[in-house]
């Protein structure tokens, strides 16, 4: 087993990374830029290494400096958490010709699941049902127009190196195309550094399911079950939950066979997870494949009590699967809210500054995975995913009982966060039955900002927010103490109360 890992990442998954090594006796070594220098991080790690100045490309995407310190420290090998190198297949060909473990899958696998259009070729190689459109980028929007008439309309031009949401668009007719066209190659471009899109038919209002996988080295595989990720805003994934009531047991059994014949037909190992857009008759279609742990995980680990961390790190020591398939079993349900610093009136834009407030929710069957605390600075560089809330109940019912109840406890003050929107989420008959698709969020969420949907919630912590910060700057323009300002605590509860 490794005696120290490198962690190449930061905020909140880089604490969950940290968590799980502490558990393993493993030391635990983190990267942080000079805007992360007070992050939580930062300083509950066994090492910490200042890596470069705040633009990520100079200090998180840094491939070089990443490697280089992970030698010199004499770290056996790599995390990347998601999201900056984690799917980069140049880093982790890097990695691997350093004789530093990744921890992940290969280089190769990477690279084979990355580009969309290649991955599309090869799921259609192997069985995996894709949703129809082509299997190479195209040349030009001429060429698109011709096989978007063939397709028939709708469809959605994708960038093929995509993900998150970007580089793409959804085009209703031939008037359209070429301006979507032109648009998606620009963002794809500006995104990933690439222009080439592809084009494939638009599945109206599907359900967006996925499949978390693990592979050895050894040629093992198991599934652990399915995740719900159909609450998206833009996109972008906002609420998320294990496993999808939408689901059949039968349906289970083939879209989890799906995603372990995807996993072989690219020589997959570590843990990874194959999207699906599901439509309203239960067939469904290969999405791409996150070659990376997700954000959405612990809805995974709270319904099968395995830690995918942990199982990382085996995997990448050269252990085997330390679980079948058999004894895997789901028990009871788990709802996760992502929790941003975000205005949600401001058309969602980052809200930067210093958490002045932090109160955690707790309480059976709650979770909170953050890289945040009290006097925690948000910077506008990174994304500005601050936490993660996650709860679990015996059925559906009380774990979304009890995520209403943890996030009208949880308080974050200082920046805006997304928080009281959830609340709107939560009381929906279609999110509360199950019938909610993709365009949830978007259709019905987003035409209610900005009075609407409040019902006088988000206006609360406004007002507090201002009076927090008030006396905050009061402090600060008398020279008080941070000590005194954190021993604030209780007349803040008191306040908020």
């Amino acid at each position: 087993m490794f005696k120290k890992i490198l962690i190449a990442n930061r905020g909140e998954i880089a604490v969950r990374v940290i968590k799980a090594c502490r558990e393993m006796n493993i030391c635990s070594a983190v990267i942080y830029s000079e805007a992360d220098n007070n992050s939580l991080h930062v300083r509950i790690a066994d090492e910490a290494y200042l890596i470069g100045p705040p633009p990520a490309n100079e200090s998180y995407l840094h491939k070089e400096k990443i490697i280089e310190l992970a030698k010199k420290i004499c770290a056996d090998a790599i995390h990347p958490g998601y999201g900056f190198l984690s799917e980069n297949s140049e880093f982790i060909k890097m990695v691997e010709d350093s004789g530093v473990v990744f921890i992940g899958p290969s280089s190769t696998s990477v690279k084979m699941m990355g580009e969309k259009t290649s991955a599309r070729k090869l799921m259609k190689l192997n069985d995996v049902p894709i949703v129809p459109g082509t299997v190479e980028p195209l040349l030009n929007a001429e060429e698109g127009i011709r096989l978007a008439e063939q397709i028939g309309y709708p469809v959605m031009i994708k960038a093929s190196a995509g993900g998150g949401g970007k580089g793409m668009r959804k085009v209703f007719s031939e008037n359209e195309f070429e301006s979507a066209f032109q648009l998606a190659q620009s963002e794809s471009l500006k995104a990933f550094g690439k222009k080439e899109v592809y084009i494939e038919k638009l599945i109206e209002n599907p359900k967006h399911i996925e499949v978390q996988i693990l592979g050895d080295k050894f040629g093992n595989y198991i599934h652990l079950f399915e995740r719900d990720c159909s609450v998206q805003r833009r996109h972008q994934k906002v609420v998320e939950e294990a496993p999808s009531m939408f689901i059949d047991k039968k349906t289970r059994e083939r879209i989890t066979s799906a995603a372990i014949q995807a996993a072989k037909a690219c020589n997959y190992y570590n843990a990874g997870t194959i999207e699906f857009l599901m439509d309203i008759e239960k067939n469904f279609y290969f999405l791409e494949m996150n070659t990376r742990l997700q954000v959405e995980h612990p809805v995974t680990e709270m319904i099968t009590g395995i830690d995918l961390v942990k199982q990382q790190i085996k995997i990448a020591a050269g252990e085997k699967i330390d679980v079948t398939q058999t004894e895997i079993q789901i028990k009871g349900h788990a709802v996760e809210c992502r929790i941003y610093a975000e205005d949600v009136d401001n058309n969602f834009a980052p809200s930067i500054g210093k958490i002045i407030h932090h109160r955690l929710t707790s309480g059976p069957g709650i979770r909170i995975d953050r890289g945040i605390d009290l006097m925690s600075d948000v910077p506008v560089y990174y994304d500005p995913l601050l936490a993660k809330v996650t709860a679990w109940g015996i059925n559906r019912d009380e774990a979304i009982a009890r995520m209403k109840r943890a996030l009208k406890e949880y308080q974050i003050l200082g920046v805006v966060t997304n928080i009281p929107s959830f609340s709107w989420i939560f009381e929906q008959k279609k999110f509360l039955d199950g019938s909610f698709n993709i365009n949830f969020v978007d259709e019905e969420f987003l035409p209610l900002i900005p009075d609407s949907w409040k019902n006088g919630v988000a206006s609360e912590y406004e007002e507090i927010a201002a009076v927090l910060s008030a006396l905050v700057k009061f402090d600060e323009e008398k020279n008080i103490k941070k000590s005194k300002v954190n021993q604030s605590n209780n007349w803040l509860d008191q306040l908020y109360e």
